[in-house]
């Protein structure tokens, strides 16, 4: 029984990047083995154990080989027969295909060292197309390591769009869309990997809202991406509403349930693509303030509004003395007492207007 750790951790290890999930390969053991030696078996189609103390994940070796079309339906073999080599054939990317021994030593049979010192992004082997989700992984990783300068080799850029047409992009599931897009909105620019869908003409299969996606539409959006903070709680959805600012209204309708987006973030991308226009009126106006703290209840979910004004201030930063100031009103009219109007006599819907007219009284004042 041999343990190597293998994948991601190696390949970060090897960039000089923080390595944040640990996962392991098991090469000559049996499923009876690792139980007995205190391992929980967590996988369902293939042996996936639990690390008795550390929980990390160590999976048996294994081939899969493909039965029927999209990300599903593979058959595994996880006979103890089977080699490192094996495993790691099965891998997306060479720069994936590294494997760690517990003294410390490499075993890369399939040259991703030298992709990793070249920068390149290249499949192992012609397995590759029998996951169309590998696709949308390809795209992640390179908006991820866009930054150090990583490219896709024109092979694999050329096998993917081979896969686009034929139409393995339909097998995918919205939800396993969405989770590569999250990862890519936490730790990448959306902008890159758009542009690779969009080099292989994949990208309005996926994210149907862009009928087009042009090189300057993309610059800016990285440009932008690029002064965010990327520990700042509200960076994904920041991010993600910038993302989708060129976008019409009604494009974005539904996306809850067409693309599977997460509510927050899809309500979010809304109200800065209906109301970013606020942003270029000649004046603030109160009342134009107080329709979109009504729109975005600013009364009851400030944090929405937060995040508008973020997405506001990255969309564009000349503008921070505006944002500023319709941040500064809105504290004022948040702030209007409703109890004192009460105290007045008001009832019913007397109190719903007269609550209005203080608040707007207040805008009007701070702006």
């Amino acid at each position: 029984m041999q343990v190597y750790l293998v994948g991601g951790a190696v390949r970060d290890e090897l960039l000089n990047r923080p390595i944040i999930d640990e996962d392991y390969v098991v090469v000559g053991a049996t499923i009876e083995q690792m139980l007995s030696l205190g391992y929980t078996q967590v996988g369902k189609d293939f042996p996936v154990f639990l690390h008795p103390k550390s929980k990390a994940e160590y999976a048996l070796a294994r081939t899969e080989r493909k039965q029927g079309q999209g990300y599903g339906g593979f058959i595994c073999d996880f006979s103890p027969d089977i080699t490192l080599e094996q495993d790691l054939y099965r891998r997306d990317l060479t720069v994936n295909a590294i494997a760690k021994n517990e003294n410390g030593q490499l075993v890369d049979p399939f040259n991703g060292q030298k992709d990793i010192a070249n920068r390149i992004l290249r499949h192992v082997g012609p397995a590759f197309s029998e996951d169309p989700l590998r696709i949308l992984r390809v795209a992640r990783f390179a908006a991820r390591y866009h930054y150090l300068g990583f490219t896709i080799a024109p092979e694999t850029r050329q096998l993917m769009a081979e896969m686009v047409r034929q139409g393995e992009l339909a097998t995918l599931t919205k939800e396993r869309v969405w989770m590569e897009v999250e990862k890519c909105l936490s730790d990448g620019c959306i902008a890159i990997f758009c542009d690779v869908l969009e080099q292989i003409d994949a990208l309005e299969l996926v994210f149907p809202m862009f009928k087009t996606w042009t090189s300057s539409q993309s610059n800016s959006l990285t440009e932008k991406v690029s002064q965010l903070q990327k520990d700042s709680p509200n960076f994904k959805l920041v991010q993600f509403c910038l993302w989708l600012a060129p976008c019409q209204l009604e494009d974005l309708q539904n996306i809850e349930q067409t693309l599977k987006v997460p509510n927050t973030y899809a309500q979010c991308a809304r109200d800065f693509c209906h109301y970013q226009s606020l942003l270029r009126e000649e004046t603030l106006c109160a009342e134009s303030v107080l329709k979109l703290l009504n729109a975005l209840d600013v009364w009851r979910r400030p944090a929405r509004f937060e995040v508008f004004c973020q997405t506001a201030l990255a969309h564009a930063p000349d503008q921070l003395a505006r944002i500023t100031k319709v941040r500064n009103s809105t504290q004022q009219a948040i702030e209007v007492d409703v109890q004192s109007i009460i105290a007045q006599g008001y009832k019913g819907a007397q109190i719903k207007e007269q609550l209005s007219q203080a608040r707007l009284k207040a805008l009007e004042n701070a702006l």
